[in-house]
């Protein structure tokens, strides 16, 4: 997980719209304000987010939208694969890597809350097997690893 003294957040937000303006684009669909907005308030911290959640933030800014309407720009981003649902907390977290269609798997702080994506060759493709191997078809997976960081630890591993 990124460390919290020395990480730049704004990076991190600025470089997941200027992703999604390019993906959206390049698909020929429409990254609206509000699902910018959204996009934003998702990429606001590194821990998961709930859609209430997102409403409260966005009632901050002035008029506060139906809830529908934040559901639809989630599930906008969830589809173009902008962010992921991490499916025990029933929240969202912005995806590093969303150029191309990929299986997340999480590790999640219980202490801060933060979550990082990984990238584990491999890792699909076994349980994948492994579902055939019992006749199971996987419809999608998420991973989610609870623990706690290396910040909380006070540690940091290299």
């Amino acid at each position: 997980m990124p460390s919290r003294s020395r990480h730049n957040h704004q990076k991190c937000i600025r470089d997941a719209v200027s992703a999604a303006e390019r993906i959206c684009v390049g698909r020929g669909v429409r990254l609206t304000p509000l699902r910018r907005q959204v996009l934003e308030l998702v990429w606001s911290s590194h821990a998961p987010i709930g859609a209430y959640e997102v409403l409260e933030l966005m009632a901050g800014d002035g008029a506060r939208p139906a809830p529908p309407t934040v559901y639809r720009a989630l599930d906008f981003l969830k589809t173009e694969g902008l962010v992921h649902r991490i499916e025990t907390l029933n929240a969202f977290v912005g995806c590093a890597h969303p150029e191309a269609p990929h299986d997340a798997q999480y590790l999640i702080c219980e202490a801060c809350g933060n979550a990082v994506e990984l990238e584990i060759d491999g890792l699909s493709r076994q349980i994948q097997k492994a579902a055939a191997r019992e006749g199971f078809s996987v419809g999608g997976q998420t991973v989610e690893v609870k623990g706690k960081c290396g910040d909380c630890l006070g540690s940091r591993v290299s």
